[in-house]
């Protein structure tokens, strides 16, 4: 196929008058049965290089994504030219995917996207075998290389599919990020033969400022003074899920037009939220990492991020969806000396687990077969650790994947070489390098688009003149009075939830006074509990109170339970009686533990603290607290596990309504 028959194609189908050079390069050599490696930057359109040829040959084209957000985005763009696109994803039910599978099977479907975890499904392994493929294509594929900003160990599977492919057929590798590093390690993985096609990084509309902050404080207060001046709609880029509500809640105290985005969120949210984002709903979504590479809306005004990225490369794979329509986009990065570098390091220790984790699943390995969730709680560790920690021991031969009793578990190899670490020690280094780097970039006195794409490989020589370092103003944060008792009064007034509800339970969604650790509150607490501070001071109280009037103030109740302690002693029975003095509510203490647990702090999963709790409490006379709408007291919220196992109890026990409220509610370990 010639350009000229192509664009006539193209044209038609898509309705685009033309390819960019590059764009035909790429498309030519997958015509012609290559492998390529595509390193170009978001907005250039990557994905035509696939889509196009994906529609001249006859079979199937599978595109692995880890976005399910993309997915859904290119799904439904592609279905509106009258291309047959579905996508597999664990949002969707067994069903609705099965089916897939089988019209895939049987050449209905032209264009296929699915989640690199479906590598694992037996399923889906087994389709392949049936499917008459055309093409593979691994879209994000920084995330194959342990080097990449964004490791997944699911992609190293896609490798095991290429591998096996027959000589001719095409594979596309696409990224916008990838050092020369992760570039050889991509070619590598791939294959001999590979084509590496990098273009030009640059982005001459991106107007880039770092504003520097000496607390969380001045953030929220610069973003609610500035917010609504910027250009359109755009992101704030917050570092956890937490951040996202706290900020989310500041706007909506202000009257701003905001909505938070996280991977907490149900399908049926995240969807409606992206919709809205396509649409301009709001001034800006409030979203962890989860949200920007999947979304492609090309008049993004603005992005902030409130928190520093890991590295250059991380941050700008996020700030690339900005501005792609050519016009005037704003980046802005906040930072914090003090505290910002905290978060960061805590995701680098995330992605590659220290080398005693490894030890501890090796030992426990050893001892029998265990699947994930067992090896979860034989070893106390989060899944995304023990995920990283199994590829990487099944890739040094160490673990192998057995199926027993149609159960997927993991068995130590006899005789295999010990754990090699010099390459997870490098890795490391190499990371810690990378935050320095992004660390640079915060106080380089040069041109910061420079930086970032030298950083990147692209070596241009072009002279920019669009940061604050080289012709943009600096800006800067003034605290005033006035937006100090705005805080104020915010945080008085703002009172995170506690999801806790289920349907085979009389609990309700609670309340927390504040979050431990956001404010004073967390330091009150610590005093009282670790410092022999005696009973948690009355501001708290009346805090706790205003956060239950608010939640529940309406309501008539019967009875004021407290958890049991653990170690905290008295603290919460005796908190318990003040509320109960003030609220004139009855108090019982019948409420009572029969096992010792342990401080669900001590976990790091779900299962471990659910099982902590399990059957630990009793009440002494179920006969009391029949039909009784009750109030349970705590100090600290943090899986819920503990809550959730007595509002099962109480139900048990006949119990009409249960409203957990608490003193804090711990921020937690989920980021994205």
């Amino acid at each position: 196929m010639t350009r000229r028959d192509a664009e006539i194609l193209l044209r038609k189908t898509f309705g685009l008058p033309n390819f960019y050079d590059e764009q035909w390069l790429t498309i030519e050599k997958i015509l012609n049965g290559e492998r390529i490696l595509l390193i170009e930057k978001t907005g250039f359109g990557k994905s035509l290089c696939f889509q196009f040829p994906a529609t001249v040959f006859s079979g199937t084209t599978v595109i692995f994504s880890p976005l399910i957000a993309l997915m859904r985005d290119q799904v439904r763009k592609l279905q509106s030219l009258g291309i047959a696109t579905k996508c597999i994803n664990s949002e969707q039910t067994q069903e609705e995917n099965t089916q897939i599978i089988n019209d895939a099977k049987c050449g209905k479907i032209k264009i296929l996207y699915i989640a690199p975890e479906r590598q694992e499904n037996n399923e889906w392994i087994e389709a392949t075998r049936q499917i008459n493929l055309s093409m593979v294509v691994i879209d994000e594929a920084h995330c194959i290389s342990v080097w990449g900003h964004d490791f997944r160990p699911a992609f190293k599977r896609i490798i095991n599919l290429v591998n096996l492919l027959p000589k001719g057929l095409p594979v596309l590798a696409t990224t916008a990020t990838a050092t020369k590093r992760v570039e050889k390690d991509i070619a590598r993985q791939i294959g001999d033969g590979i084509s590496i096609i990098r273009g030009n990084l640059m982005r001459n509309n991106f107007k880039l400022f770092v504003i520097k902050v000496d607390s969380d404080d001045e953030k929220m207060i610069w973003l609610g003074k500035n917010i609504e001046k910027m250009p359109g709609s755009g992101i704030l880029y917050a570092g956890t899920r937490i951040d996202t509500e706290i900020y989310s809640k500041w706007f909506e105290f202000l009257k701003i037009s905001s909505t938070a985005y996280n991977a907490g969120l149900n399908a049926d949210s995240r969807i409606a939220i992206e919709n809205g984002l396509m649409k301009n709903q709001w001034k800006c979504i409030i979203s962890t990492n989860a949200l920007g590479m999947g979304i492609d809306k090309a008049d993004i005004r603005f992005i902030i991020h409130t928190q520093i990225p890991q590295s250059p490369i991380h941050y700008y794979q996020e700030i690339g969806r900005a501005g792609r329509d050519g016009e005037i986009a704003y980046i802005i990065l906040f930072y914090n000396p003090n505290d910002d570098r905290r978060l960061p390091e805590a995701f680098i220790e995330s992605a590659r687990p220290s080398i005693k984790k490894y030890e501890k699943v090796i030992e426990t390995v050893k001892s029998g077969l265990f699947g994930e969730r067992e090896l979860m709680k034989q070893t106390n560790l989060k899944q995304n650790q023990i995920r990283v920690i199994k590829s990487d021991l099944i890739e040094q031969g160490i673990i192998r994947e057995t199926i027993y009793d149609k159960a997927k578990k993991y068995e130590f190899i006899p005789d295999s070489q010990p754990l090699n670490t010099k390459s997870f020690e490098e890795l490391r280094a190499v990371k810690t390098k990378e935050l320095d780097k992004m660390l640079e970039y915060v106080e380089t006195k040069d041109s910061r688009m420079k930086f970032l794409c030298d950083y990147l490989g692209d070596n241009s020589n072009d002279m920019f003149t669009n940061c604050d370092n080289t012709g943009e103003k600096k800006i800067r944060v003034i605290v005033t009075p006035e937006w100090i008792e705005k805080l104020h009064d915010f945080r008085e007034n703002y009172f995170p939830e506690l999801i806790v509800e289920s349907n085979d339970s009389n609990i309700v969604n609670g309340i927390a006074a504040s979050y431990y650790g956001v404010s004073n509150v967390g330091n009150a607490i610590h005093k009282s509990k670790y410092e022999n501070g005696g009973d948690f001071p009355d501001f708290l109280l009346w805090l706790t109170l205003k956060a239950f009037r608010k939640k529940f103030g309406q309501e008539t109740f019967d009875l004021i339970l407290y958890v049991p302690p653990t170690i905290s002693g008295n603290l919460v029975k005796n908190f318990a009686e003040k509320a109960s003095k003030i609220l004139k509510i009855p108090i019982s203490h019948k409420l009572q533990k029969q096992k010792t647990t342990k401080e669900q702090k001590t976990f790091e999963n779900a299962y471990l603290k659910k099982d902590n709790v399990s059957n630990a409490f009793y009440y002494t006379e179920p006969n009391e607290i029949s039909n009784k709408k009750i109030i349970l007291i705590d100090d600290i919220f943090d899986s819920g596990a503990t809550i959730k196992e007595i509002g099962k109890l109480l139900t048990e026990t006949g119990a009409a309504k249960i409203a957990p409220t608490v003193i804090a509610r711990t921020v937690g370990g989920d980021f994205i």
